[in-house]
């Protein structure tokens, strides 16, 4: 699919523009790829996650925990869309609940009946046993669940380490550290295109497992852990991998350094790991 415009998926979605823009501004949904113009534009990737977003949105999570989540390394899209249609389903059948609550309500009212005086007479039984029932107004199997499902990511080490790293900063501060991670994955671009420009006039092409690839890695372990969390060979292992998947780790990655710069990375990393297994 082509791009859609910030306006198109306001549109296509209906999230206001203002709050698409302060997605963008806080990184929690950052567009594929802007114009010339500086016109924002999205893809299916980004819907999709944007689609993730509202999910947790509607089961009230808060942006900032939904940010973490979407950025942890133990994120799993299948198993968060699966905890998502559970805590649905039992919003659902609070919902019902509530509906039927009403309905009972209603019915009751309805059935009072009129004495010879016609002063109403209410079904004085019924009332009293639809009144007393506030069990539909319940909500403690659904924020157990809800809260079991926050704590499986919020239970790891890396998590909690980001929380307190992140605690206390502005949407600018997120976007400079977001731009330093994207420099370093530019200077990944530029050692590879300088290796293909070599290799395509009879020189060595570029090579993950080089001083200057490996001491990139280091420098991105580093960075991660200095502002994020820290960044264990098993994490890195984990980030190289998602990083030459398809999706928007990969596109982004390649945009900042150029086509194939996301699976050299993910190659230098894990020759990096392997090494230090």
């Amino acid at each position: 699919m082509n791009g859609l415009t910030v306006k198109q998926v306001s549109e296509l979605s209906g999230v206001s523009i203002r709050t698409l823009q302060y997605y963008d501004n806080i990184g929690l949904l950052t567009p594929s790829e802007r114009t010339e113009a500086g016109y924002r534009l999205y893809e299916e990737e980004q819907l999709a996650t944007l689609q993730e977003i509202l999910l947790f949105r509607e089961l009230e999570f808060p942006l900032k925990e939904i940010k973490a989540i979407l950025e942890s390394p133990a994120h799993d899209r299948e198993k968060a869309l699966r905890q998502q249609v559970e805590l649905l389903t039992l919003k659902k059948e609070r919902l019902e609940g509530l509906i039927r609550l009403a309905d009972d309500l209603r019915t009751a009212q309805g059935k009072n009946t009129t004495t010879k005086n016609n002063v109403p007479e209410k079904n004085s039984t019924r009332e009293r046993k639809t009144t007393m029932d506030f069990t539909a107004f319940d909500k403690t199997k659904l924020e157990e669940y809800a809260k079991r499902a926050r704590e499986e990511y919020s239970g790891t080490d890396a998590y909690k380490e980001y929380e307190v790293k992140s605690a206390g900063r502005t949407a600018e501060t997120e976007a400079v550290l977001g731009e330093g991670l994207m420099a370093i994955f530019a200077r990944f671009g530029k050692l590879l295109a300088e290796g293909t420009s070599g290799a395509s006039e009879g020189g060595t092409p570029a090579d993950p497992a080089s001083p200057a690839a490996q001491a990139l890695v280091r420098e991105l372990q580093d960075y991660i852990t200095e502002h994020f969390y820290t960044c264990t060979p098993e994490i890195l292992a984990g980030l190289g991998k998602m990083y030459a998947a398809d999706g928007e780790f990969r596109e982004n990655i390649d945009r900042c350094g150029g086509d194939g710069t996301a699976v050299f990375v993910s190659k230098a990393i894990d020759h990096f790991t392997q090494r230090s297994a």
